[in-house]
């Protein structure tokens, strides 16, 4: 009668200990995912900031730079595409976040070749309201690099948790897949060429 309490104690403990394991687990993958998304609905706004911002200032240039209508109609086809292209944070595979990055990069060309246009017009640059969205437009920038930086973080932490042993095989069993990093333009790694001869 003893011995058969005693198996029974050992089985009820093991039964609790695999019930935590598998608990304690599929909730931190829970946790991290979440993190992951919050990271990534931060990425989505400050995307989507600069997104709003774009069309107060093809208005202020297009008051004064009448002539340059491809580049403004440049940047309101880059802003429509990158706008187009939404990712939800459950699917972010390596394509599919190629795919964004790639619409935002063509976006931040346009914008580009537009401050190159502002260039021309020395009183476009010395309007306030110009000068205003410019300096709001710089700060989303930089917010967007944060907030890619802090996405990659969070996504980092998921990957590394998800793929440790015995993790892996939790994760593997509740479907939870390795999410996509940010990564830097092709090209990026080389320095540009700065040629003051020509």
């Amino acid at each position: 009668m003893k011995k058969s309490w005693i198996i029974l104690a050992v089985i009820a403990v093991v039964v609790i200990f695999i019930y935590s394991s598998f608990k304690g687990t599929y909730n931190t993958m829970v946790q991290k995912d979440e993190e992951v998304s919050a990271s990534w609905a931060q990425v989505e706004n400050v995307y989507q900031r600069r997104a709003d911002l774009i069309p107060n200032l093809v208005n202020t240039v297009k008051g004064y730079a009448t002539h340059e209508q491809e580049t403004l109609e440049g940047v309101i086809e880059a802003r429509s595409k990158a706008t187009s292209v939404n990712l939800n944070a459950d699917n972010l595979d390596a394509q599919s976040l190629q795919q964004f990055q790639q619409a935002q990069d063509g976006l931040s060309s346009a914008l580009s070749r537009l401050m190159v246009v502002v260039e021309r017009y020395p009183d476009l640059k010395a309007n306030q309201n110009f000068l205003d969205l410019q300096a709001q437009l710089e700060g989303t920038e930089n917010r967007i690099t944060v907030e890619r930086r802090k996405f990659n973080e969070s996504a980092q932490g998921f990957n590394t948790y998800i793929r440790s042993f015995p993790k892996n095989i939790y994760a593997n069993m509740f479907g939870f897949e390795k999410k996509a990093y940010f990564t830097a333009e092709q090209g990026a790694e080389k320095a540009p060429v700065v040629n003051f001869d020509e």
